[in-house]
């Protein structure tokens, strides 16, 4: 009961600083002072740049979705019979994606870049990992960065329209910053991991070996960076290194047992290894 009284006495003796008609002289401010013309044009550039960040978040999003949509489309090329209609096809989808990066160009028009790039870092990166992919199965290379930002770069002619006041024709830039583009490098291996399976489950003995030498040379790049670079790459080099291990081990089954296992059965005992290891790194 006391404790009652004592919070409700400090209530009250809260409200007792502020009187009642102290309190309500706050209706009678006058608006068209300075300090509140001052503030009104604070609230409209805050609310005009939450607005801006909102709308390149639904941008990020979209870019992301069509992103793994591409990425899905390119896992079929292992068992489809003609790679180069879904290449065709993946290049058309990831033609879309630009112009959703355009878009978001066109948003960031005279602003700076990284007080809105958490709002479409994730879509960025999930392009760098598509954009990569689709090289990858192309030239068995990794893609620059300077390639990808090349293909960022938007023109838009003009039309010959009356109303030249209306600026819909010029360049756009967006420029993959160097954390995107690594973070989406890092993501791509664990989609080369999942083509070295698929390979295996088709009978191609070439494509894991391929895959785990360039695996190999991603980690060692990523190994010189180690822990002096941004958390999240440091945090993605153990997803790595496992995708490493795994299409490493199925290099060891094809090499080892290759010529007594049917080609058929290969992805049977590459999915049985691959269980042992991750048991293995739960117990660890």
């Amino acid at each position: 009961m006391s404790n009652k009284e004592g919070s409700g006495g400090f209530r009250k003796r809260k409200h007792d600083n502020f009187p009642h008609n102290q309190r309500r002289e706050g209706k009678d401010v006058n608006s068209s002072s300075p300090v509140m013309l001052a503030f009104k044009s604070f609230q409209q550039e805050l609310d005009a740049r939450h607005d801006k960040y909102e709308r390149l978040v639904k941008l990020s999003r979209d870019i992301t979705v069509e992103s793994k949509r591409t990425i899905f489309l390119l896992h079929r090329i292992t068992s489809a019979p003609d790679m180069e209609d879904i290449l065709t096809e993946s290049e058309i989808k990831l033609d879309g994606v630009r112009q959703k990066i355009f878009q978001v160009a066109q948003e960031l028009s005279g602003e700076d870049m990284h007080q809105f790039h958490r709002a479409i870092t994730t879509g960025l990166q999930e392009y760098v990992e598509a954009v990569s992919f689709q090289h990858f199965i192309k030239t068995r290379s990794l893609i620059s960065m300077d390639e990808i930002n090349k293909q960022l770069i938007f023109t838009t002619e003009d039309n010959g329209k009356e109303n030249k006041t209306d600026k819909q024709f010029g360049t756009w830039r967006l420029r993959v910053t160097p954390v995107d583009y690594l973070l989406g490098v890092a993501d791509l291996t664990g989609e080369l991991m999942r083509m070295c399976i698929n390979s295996v489950g088709n009978g191609d003995i070439d494509t894991p070996f391929e895959v785990s030498q360039f695996l190999r040379q991603v980690y060692d790049g990523f190994s010189f960076i180690g822990n002096t670079g941004p958390y999240e790459v440091s945090k993605k080099l153990y997803t790595l290194k496992q995708s490493l291990a795994k299409v490493e081990n199925a290099c060891y089954a094809l090499k080892v047992r290759g010529s007594e296992i049917p080609k058929h059965m290969l992805a049977d005992v590459f999915s049985v290894k691959t269980e042992m290891i991750d048991q293995e790194e739960g117990i660890s």
